[in-house]
């Protein structure tokens, strides 16, 4: 009774997750358009890293040479998502920001096929025909519909997917926990070079703006890693992706209750998004054991990616 107790818990935690993390997308576009973007994002981070310490005090204690320099090179990727993302958000709606921002899920794999030079899994080309297709609805069906936000934002599904990528291939031999703060401290230092060089200087006056610092700095950095590295020793990997993939659908409904309506065409292609997610994800996990992907080790915002590995050569 215990254990069925513990694994529902870790399950709703989880789910917790997931909308806090949804919930950052109306959030932070609300917060930056009050208070500089790189500011934002400077203090966003130096938030994390601190309440990542306060939560996981032994990443100092385990921080190494190698892991500083491969958690930096993640970090510069991680450091372009989020600004674009974050931009993006200057120029889009919170809902269509965090289903194009769900389509790293199928362009890691991709990227990582062109990586290898080997074909992909026939799941991951399915998740991707289905997801491009959504992505086509979401725009509404033409080149008119599509804005600059919204580009901004599918960079940052590309920067995230090289994130990923650099995790998979140097950063499965570094305990995640340092290599979490060295990429949450590159963030968060980035910013405050960009910032100091480009934007007025002063805390923000903000109740609102303050909101949204603590929210994604705590709850959707520190806290999250936190019940999501738990999480991932107690629930299959299975359980875990179809959790944490609901992100862009806590995205969207939490647009939805701030005023957003994506229209017949957009809730078609968030659909379409969100089964292509399902089907590279979630089945890949579920393939017999000799066509069973890689998982990478989540460090950072977002749901468990795979990476495909053929055996042998």
């Amino acid at each position: 009774m215990k254990q069925a107790i513990r694994t529902y818990g870790v399950q709703l935690a989880l789910v917790g997750v997931a909308a806090v993390w949804g919930g950052t997308f109306v959030t932070v576009k609300d917060a930056v358009a009050r208070y500089p973007m790189y500011a934002f994002l400077t203090l966003r981070f130096a938030i994390a890293v601190l309440a990542f310490v306060a939560v996981v005090p032994s990443a100092l204690k385990l921080m190494r040479l190698d892991t500083l320099k491969t958690g930096v090179l993640a970090g510069l990727f991680l450091t372009a998502g989020y600004v674009f993302q974050t931009w993006g958000l200057q120029d889009t709606s919170a809902s269509k920001a965090a289903f194009i921002t769900g389509m790293f899920v199928v362009i890691t794999p991709v990227l990582q096929a062109f990586v290898l030079r080997r074909i992909p899994h026939r799941t991951t080309i399915a998740g991707v025909a289905l997801a491009v297709t959504g992505l086509w609805f979401l725009s509404g069906g033409s080149a008119d519909s599509w804005n600059i936000g919204d580009t901004r934002v599918l960079i940052c599904a590309f920067a995230y997917a090289g994130h990923f990528i650099v995790l998979g291939s140097a950063g499965e031999r570094h305990d995640a926990r340092p290599l979490t703060l060295v990429q949450l401290a590159t963030v968060g230092i980035a910013s405050a070079v960009i910032s100091l060089a480009t934007e007025p200087r002063g805390l923000p006056g903000d109740a609102g703006v303050w909101f949204a610092l603590v929210l994604t700095g705590v709850f959707a950095s520190a806290v999250a890693f936190a019940v999501q590295t738990y999480a991932q020793r107690t629930l299959s990997p299975t359980k875990t992706a179809l959790i944490l993939i609901m992100e862009p659908v806590f995205g969207g409904v939490f647009g939805y209750f701030a005023g957003e309506r994506l229209g017949a065409s957009g809730l078609v292609g968030s659909a379409l998004i969100f089964l292509g997610m399902l089907v590279a994800e979630v089945l890949g996990l579920m393939r017999k054991p000799g066509e069973q992907p890689v998982e990478l080790e989540q460090t950072i915002e977002g749901p468990p990616i795979l990476v495909e590995v053929e055996d042998g050569g």
